[in-house]
């Protein structure tokens, strides 16, 4: 088996305006390297930055740090006037990343009490991309339901869980090819890693 490895991560399709939200679970870095790669592709014009009060503490924990770039607008969580609330503002995908089990609950039962439940509401109700990228483990019986529920609605449910075929050497070898790759399932960037025969 061989793999290869890209480096032009750019698709040249329509630019979209995405909205990347973060929730209380560990795994900042996931988040930080998904906006990165967002900002750096041209398939990507415009970004909707959202943090939940819980994901915002643990980013500070985690020591990240927001990139700089014109292409991003932050919301507060709690404001539901804000733009990512109404399908009227056509984004095109949302990405929860890493989405807490809690914030997957409220999406599958439909409760939008926040700018992140709402907008995911929103892009459910429009059949628009909405990935869902959840770190916790192991599972329990509410969340594989919770989990089918948004899958039926036409969502998708992104494990963060690393691959190693491709034999990494440091951290960024295994988060920078996962995030690629689910980001390459809503057309942003070519998957870095590929298998080739």
């Amino acid at each position: 088996m061989l793999f290869i490895l890209l480096m032009n991560t750019t698709l040249k399709e329509k630019s979209k305006k995405i909205i990347i939200a973060v929730t209380g679970a560990s795994g900042s870095i996931y988040a930080y390297e998904a906006i990165r790669m967002s900002i750096k592709s041209e398939a990507v014009k415009e970004i909707a930055l959202i943090f939940s009060s819980y994901g915002e503490k643990v980013w500070k924990y985690e020591n990240m740090t927001i990139p700089v770039s014109e292409k991003l607008t932050f919301f507060s969580n709690e404001d539901l006037f804000a733009p990512p609330s109404s399908g009227s503002a056509l984004y095109d995908i949302m990405f929860i990343i890493p989405c807490s089990m809690g914030t997957l609950g409220k999406i599958a039962n439909g409760i939008a009490d926040n700018l992140i439940t709402r907008a995911a509401d929103v892009m459910l109700k429009e059949k628009r991309q909405l990935w869902l990228a959840i770190r916790e483990t192991p599972y329990n019986s509410i969340h594989l339901k919770n989990m089918k529920t948004v899958v039926d609605a036409g969502g998708g449910i992104f494990p963060l869980s690393p691959f190693f075929y491709h034999h990494p050497q440091e951290i960024a070898d295994l988060i920078q090819p996962l995030v690629s790759r689910l980001l390459h399932l809503a057309g942003i960037v070519e998957p870095i890693i590929q298998w080739k025969k």
